[in-house]
């Protein structure tokens, strides 16, 4: 294999650049001022030239793939989706999810009677949300969750209740991620009606 040995002349590029690079440093120099009055230019007239965001009077429209904070998804009874099954506490990484099942007459018979999110500790990573299997647990759009205290990074249940309505983009792109037309059925429940 052959290699082919390149030497640099550092003395004539040292020269070409100036003293002290100063060559680069006044093209850097001008290109920057050209983009700052060409856009303060744009703003004067009311015609910007670049996209900024008056945040936050002004909010972008976040894509449905976004991971904001994750949150449980409301019923519209008022209920959450969530039957406390767990899986959303044993796949997070950094285990920010405390679930305390409760039991219930309804037709749903398990629910969380204590759901908390540890906001300071979740990564965002959606991994509870891949591994609900009820969709409902989702990663919503919604950044905004600063505190001033530790105890304010721990969300709880009545916090993190969002209604089915307002997640429907986020819903419709997950299942079509996964390729799923509804929540799929409980494999057990449709066992024990074939057998009787």
């Amino acid at each position: 294999m052959a290699v082919r040995v390149v030497k640099v002349d550092r003395d004539s590029l040292a020269r070409a650049a100036g003293p002290f690079a100063a060559r680069a440093i006044l093209t850097g120099l001008r290109v920057t001022s050209r983009h700052f009055f060409r856009n303060l230019w744009g703003w004067i007239v009311g015609k910007p030239t670049i996209a900024t965001v008056m945040y936050p009077e002004q909010d972008l429209v976040k894509p449905p793939a976004f991971r904001g904070m994750p949150v449980l998804v409301e019923m519209d009874g008022g209920k959450e989706r969530c039957v406390a099954c767990g899986l959303c506490e044993w796949a997070c990484p950094v285990d920010c999810i405390y679930i305390v099942p409760g039991e219930t007459e309804d037709a749903i018979e398990r629910y969380p009677r204590v759901f908390d999110i540890d906001m300071g500790r979740c990564m965002y990573c959606g991994l509870c949300e891949e591994a609900c299997p009820e969709e409902a647990i989702v990663m919503s759009d919604r950044v905004e969750i600063s505190a001033f205290s530790r105890e304010g990074t721990l969300w709880h249940k009545k916090d993190l209740l969002v209604p089915v309505d307002d997640l429907s983009r986020r819903l419709s792109h997950i299942r079509r991620e996964y390729d799923r037309e509804r929540v799929p059925p409980n494999p057990i429940a449709t066992e024990n009606e074939g057998r009787e």
